[in-house]
């Protein structure tokens, strides 16, 4: 019951601090596409999916650190950044490199990569 409360608290936290951290860079972000900016909210289809992309995060992290037997904030926050460096920032660097993504872009999507996992690990860490 801890496990799946943790994944529930965790989905709505990255979907907020998600949300926040978007926001904060809209305006570049939209330069970087050539856009104009995206001042409009998310369809309540997008937000229903982007929980589910959340939830499915956070379920693999809290199944991980269940199967590590880790516990506590630490060893959980240090999952979150071995699993940043391991695939986020691998697949984002990927892109720039490979597929001339916008250094200034991929950074963006990033930090918010960066920021999802190591709220999902302090999360989940707490419920451990």
């Amino acid at each position: 019951m801890k496990l799946v409360l943790a994944v529930a608290v965790s989905a709505v936290a990255v979907f907020v601090v998600s949300s926040v951290w978007y926001v904060a860079f809209a305006k570049a972000r939209s330069a970087l596409l050539n856009a104009p900016s995206a001042d409009e909210k998310p369809s309540p289809g997008k937000v229903v999916l982007e929980l589910g992309r959340s939830a499915l995060v956070a379920a693999v992290i809290a199944g991980l650190a269940a199967h590590l037997e880790l516990t506590g904030v630490g060893p959980a926050l240090l999952l979150g950044l071995v699993l940043f460096a391991g695939f986020p920032f691998v697949l984002l660097t990927g892109s720039v490199i490979w597929d001339g993504v916008n250094p200034k872009l991929a950074a963006i999507h990033g930090g918010d990569w960066l920021l999802k996992l190591l709220v999902i690990s302090l999360i989940v860490g707490l419920f451990r």
